[in-house]
């Protein structure tokens, strides 16, 4: 069992990981487990292949999905921080509904940028059973996100954004209307400051230089022009034309450093409220910021 820390009290991994119930759910993940100095299991989570398989054996043995792979060199998301975000989420709705989580269908959830692995969809479905929608603007992405999605037998609509100047536009329609937007937004603003963070990263860890990205991912994963700080702003900018269709926007901020020039355009914006909400993995901490228009309740 390796120990995590600070993760949501409902995260089903605050414990570690089982790599006995893991393996149950997916044999082949037991040739690349190993043990560390401490004598725990664990894989090497340089080996994409690792790191793959350990994602499929979560996602099936904590939330029922019975096929998920992704086309080689994408984005291969840590669960654990991803089910946060989604607890997280439930929490937000659940305080203007007398403290109780919304569940069921009726809750009609967009995942921006919800990448070849449909995690959030996935995870979210299984522990409360809202309604997922997702886009992006990479069509291979697409296809693989709608492969899941049938070979699950979900019912996920999905979008391809064919303008990468828009990100809520062309993508929610004039009847559309959504309880929560989410999104993980690219963080870095060009390829070579994505490389250089992955070396720093793994330098960090003493595992010398490597060529990887780290868990993979493609450039409309991993950087846009401008970063994350000029994503979420044309995001916040965009949200304006939807106020009336969203109780919630909200997004992922990694870079703590960020949230004064995003409070800034959540000012210029005229938004009726907002919120930091802070998340915890262990060492790393975590962040999304929500933001909204107008009070909605849960009907």
């Amino acid at each position: 069992m390796v120990q995590q820390s600070k993760l949501h009290p409902r995260n089903r991994h605050n414990k570690g990981y089982d790599f006995t119930k893991l393996i149950k759910a997916v044999p082949e993940l037991k040739a690349f487990t190993q043990k560390n100095p401490k004598g725990q299991t664990t894989i090497n989570f340089q080996d994409d292949r690792a790191v793959r398989l350990l994602n499929r054996a979560l996602l099936n043995a904590y939330y029922g999905v019975q096929f998920w792979d992704i086309p080689d060199g994408y984005l291969c998301p840590p669960i654990p921080g991803r089910v946060d975000y989604i607890h997280y989420l439930a929490d937000l709705l659940a305080e203007e509904n007398q403290g109780n989580i919304p569940r069921g269908k009726a809750i009609k959830v967009l995942d921006i940028g919800t990448g070849a692995n449909l995690v959030y969809p996935l995870i979210g479905q299984s522990e409360y059973g809202w309604q997922f929608s997702g886009c992006d603007i990479d069509p291979i992405s697409i296809k693989s996100a709608q492969q899941i999605s049938r070979a699950n037998r979900l019912k996920i609509d999905l979008k391809h954004q064919k303008n990468r100047n828009n990100i809520l536009k062309g993508i929610i329609g004039p009847k559309d209307f959504f309880h929560l937007t989410m999104c993980n937004p690219p963080f870095h603003a060009s390829a070579k400051e994505a490389q250089k963070g992955t070396m720093r990263k793994w330098k960090n860890l003493g595992k010398g230089r490597s060529s990887k990205l780290n868990f993979g991912g493609q450039k409309a994963e991993l950087w846009c022009p401008g970063g994350e700080l000029k994503f979420i702003t044309n995001m916040i900018e965009e949200s304006r034309d939807f106020a009336d269709q969203c109780s919630w926007f909200t997004t992922l901020v990694s870079k703590k450093d960020n949230l004064r020039p995003l409070k800034m355009a959540l000012k210029k914006a005229k938004v009726t409220d907002f919120k930091v909400v802070d998340m915890a993995q262990g060492q790393k901490i975590s962040r999304f910021l929500a933001w909204r228009f107008k009070p909605n309740a849960i009907d």
